[in-house]
């Protein structure tokens, strides 16, 4: 097996050992993500049964279950990665899996911030009792700020920095582009 290229902290490491890697850091942070979701997941679930909530208008209920559905959503779709790598597990398919479990995680942050926004508006404006406007531009205000947290640290790193040497080995040698992560899709 060739040596696909140079990992982090310099080591050398063949394909199937940087495809390793990477399915284990995917893996990982799937595992953060999923713990965020199911900490707001639990939360809006249980709003349903405090007295507050009968107290909510139909505009607020409204916000209420696309929130409680957006994280039921973002919790198949970052779990999702857990499923693909078991059913595929042992038939060559890390590669495919690897690039189907980073989009699906794309997907599941996605939608984890659109719950996030929602279940914050609906808290501003029904707990916290400010104006619909103020409520919003607040929890607008967030969500930009978790995007750009999420983003632009990324798009960074990925166009300022180049992809990490490669090893002797020629770029079109396998048909795909080795330099690109499985995760990079």
């Amino acid at each position: 097996m060739g040596i696909a290229r140079t990992g982090p902290g310099g080591r050398r490491e063949s394909d199937q050992e940087r495809l390793n890697r990477l399915w284990g850091e995917l893996l990982r942070e799937v595992r953060v993500a999923l713990a965020a979701v199911q900490l707001l997941f639990a939360f809006l679930l249980a709003v349903a049964f405090t007295p507050l909530f009968s107290a909510l208008g139909d505009g607020d209920r409204a916000m209420y279950v696309a929130s409680l559905m957006l994280g039921a959503a973002a919790t198949g779709v970052l779990i999702a990665p857990v499923g693909i790598h078991r059913m595929v597990t042992g038939r060559g398919l890390k590669y495919e899996a690897a690039r189907w479990a980073s989009r699906l995680t794309l997907v599941g942050l996605a939608l984890l911030l659109c719950m996030v926004a929602l279940a914050l508006l609906l808290v501003l404006r029904s707990v916290a009792a400010l104006g619909d406007t103020t409520a919003l531009v607040m929890a607008a205000a967030v969500v930009v700020g978790l995007a750009l947290c999420w983003l632009v640290p990324a798009a960074v790193i990925r166009h300022g920095n180049g992809p990490a040497p490669e090893s002797g080995r020629d770029p079109n040698e396998s048909g795909r582009d080795p330099r690109k992560s499985p995760a990079e899709g």
